[in-house]
């Protein structure tokens, strides 16, 4: 294994050296393949519910260089983490590769792509050594080189902790807004077909554009949050309870119900029907762990408003009656 890899995955190889590994990359079959795998293992690691623990990480690397030399490899890649391999059949990895080079330095990029499946988070560090942390069922398109701009495409949920250059700003873009930033870090909550987008800023300054309001735009500070609905926008200063998730925990603050069951779907990739509205509109205060399921969150909530619950496992749906 080119030891270059996990040099590039750390972010300590300079420029000219980073272009160099790409080259080869594209051009050396072998290196190819070998990159492809590691890459792979990079995003199994990422999805074990230990992503923080290094030392484990660096093991796991190890492991998985020493196994690039006996005809095993796939076996031992497959049962690196249990849930992790199951997950993995989830992961999409588009790789869109060029082996022409018009002049020094001119690298053509291919886009990658990271899907998470339900009820898993993942982490990786982007090309410039900016940081993501994914929640569950969220979707990162992203280059392998980033060029005029660092532009990513975000579906879903997620973490930044973007790497400062000033001369590169980093920009997220999700199907309703735009979030512009230099050094910074902030979260960004835009899953398809639902009502809200919101951004929350941790930490620096960020812009927030819309696409169908091209003349809008909204600068946050430090704690506050934004929330968008089509065309209205409004923020509010609020702790840091919208980032546990990273810590596989999910927080709701005198949330409709309403709200709650839509993020449980989200969460889960599961269908909840709902037979009498009226429980909709009750509130809830809590925090619970991303490991106890959706049974179990709703269990919990029924104690303090009780509602019957059916699961239908053959159609993947909960009902709720009164």
């Amino acid at each position: 294994m080119d030891k270059r890899f996990q040099a590039y995955y750390d972010n300590t190889l300079n420029k000219a050296d980073r272009i160099d590994l790409l080259k080869d990359v594209l051009t050396n079959h072998e290196l190819k393949h070998q990159w492809h795998e590691y890459h792979k293992m990079q995003t199994l690691i990422s999805l074990s519910s230990k992503t923080k623990d290094t030392r484990l990480g660096e093991n796991g690397y190890l492991r998985f260089k020493q196994s690039l030399h006996i005809k095993k490899r796939r076996k031992y890649a497959f049962a690196v983490s249990r849930y992790a391999a199951i997950a993995a059949i989830f992961i999409l990895l588009t790789w869109f590769s060029s082996s022409y080079f018009h002049k020094e330095y001119n690298l053509t990029a291919y886009q990658q792509v990271l899907n998470v499946p339900a009820g898993q988070r993942a982490q990786l560090t982007l090309p410039d050594g900016s940081k993501v942390w994914l929640n569950a069922g969220s979707k990162l398109t992203y280059p392998s080189i980033f060029k005029k701009e660092r532009r990513v495409r975000l579906s879903g949920e997620g973490f930044f902790e973007v790497a400062k250059n000033a001369n590169k700003p980093f920009i997220v873009s999700t199907h309703t807004i735009d979030i512009r930033a230099i050094g910074t870090k902030f979260n960004v909550f835009s899953y398809p077909n639902t009502k809200e987008s919101t951004v929350y800023l941790q930490e620096g300054s960020v812009k927030v554009s819309f696409p169908n309001a091209k003349h809008k735009s909204i600068f946050l500070k430090p704690y506050e949050l934004l929330t968008q609905q089509k065309n209205l926008f409004k923020t509010q200063f609020v702790g840091n309870d919208p980032l546990l998730w990273r810590e596989g925990i999910y927080t709701f603050n005198k949330q409709p119900f309403s709200e709650i069951l839509t993020k449980l779907q989200l969460y889960y990739d599961i269908n909840i029907l709902v037979k009498n509205p009226a429980i909709l509109n009750y509130q809830y205060t809590g925090k619970f762990r991303q490991r106890d399921g959706v049974m179990e969150i709703l269990r919990v909530i029924q104690h303090i408003h009780p509602f019957c619950i059916k699961y239908n496992r053959d159609l993947n749906q909960i009902i709720l009656t009164k």
